[in-house]
């Protein structure tokens, strides 16, 4: 998710801020404990996630620390500022949580947040994170591919396109009272980049539960595209026939495109896109072309004006 107006934070304009999150306790109340009961003893100790592998997709290159990854982060649906949602998500409830996924599928279903840890083996995934608004992280995420949950409804031929809706919980996030976007928040992708394998559907990070300020219980990742199209918190997955109508294109649809692929050659309206700033260098690098995943999703787009479908 993005800032949209110049006066918010750019990443020129990053201090370096103490915040430290304080850890959800992860069992919140007796209708927690029971819809946590299905997981191992050992995830309920201190939210670590079991029996985690290493994955093939992930790259070489050094995570970003812990601290910075859950305290520098966007979230709207709590602030629009850059380091407040790490406490303002802290109490935030993610027991119990279920998961809708309809549309044009022959099986719809609604599955719990306990079902869906299970449903593939999980595996730590280290992949560069690239923000619109010039800066970047590196992220060791815990899930599994998306696939493995859109293969279980059996998309209908007509389906062309994947709907993710998230949580707008008012009582809960202080943002959703905003009229920032138009709540509640909504992102999508074509189905063949939803069914790519390195599209991933998101549970952990560092190895524990994905933490409240990072999207828990559950979100997306899709490593060649800008952040915000990473849809967190979700709570509903549909398939469509049609581009869903998405938040960030509905609202400033000639700065935040549909496709959003990290491109260094095509500049948003008010900043270059061409390097970018990881979080914790003081120097800024070259952006590349997909983040870096060229060769892994570059003939999906061949063809395409790839700035006129930006």
């Amino acid at each position: 998710m993005l800032f949209r107006k110049a006066a918010d934070i750019r990443s020129s304009e990053i201090t370096d801020k103490s915040l430290y999150l304080n850890r959800r306790a992860f069992l919140g109340g007796a209708a927690a404990l029971a819809a946590a009961a299905a997981l191992p003893i050992d995830a309920l100790a201190n939210d670590k996630i079991p029996n985690v592998g290493k994955s093939q997709f992930s790259t070489s290159e050094k995570p970003t620390p812990y601290k910075d990854i859950t305290n520098y982060n966007n979230f709207y649906e709590f602030s629009t500022d850059k380091y407040e949602p790490a406490g303002l998500s802290k109490n935030f409830r993610t027991r119990p949580w279920t998961v809708k996924i309809d549309g044009d599928v022959q099986k719809s279903k609604t599955l719990d947040i306990d079902s869906l840890l299970k449903l593939a083996p999980q595996e730590e995934r280290i992949y560069r994170h690239r923000c619109v608004e010039g800066w970047s992280m590196v992220i060791p995420w815990v899930g599994y591919s998306l696939s493995n949950i859109l293969k279980q409804v059996e998309p209908l031929g007509k389906a062309k396109y994947v709907e993710f809706t998230s949580l707008a919980d008012e009582g809960q996030m202080p943002g959703v009272r905003r009229a920032v976007l138009d709540w509640p928040y909504k992102e999508g992708l074509r189905l063949d980049e939803a069914m790519h394998p390195l599209t991933l559907m998101v549970f952990g990070l560092y190895g524990e539960l994905l933490p409240n300020v990072d999207g828990a219980p559950l979100r997306i990742h899709v490593p060649w595209k800008y952040g915000f199209k990473s849809a967190k918190s979700i709570v509903r997955i549909r398939f469509t026939s049609s581009e869903p109508n998405t938040a960030w294109h509905n609202e400033a649809p000639q700065e935040y495109g549909f496709y959003s692929n990290v491109n260094p050659h095509v500049d948003h309206p008010r900043w270059s896109q061409a390097r970018e700033r990881r979080i914790g260098e003081l120097l800024k690098r070259e952006t590349l072309m997909f983040n870096g995943y060229g060769d892994q999703v570059a003939s999906m787009y061949n063809g395409m004006d790839l700035k006129k479908y930006f």
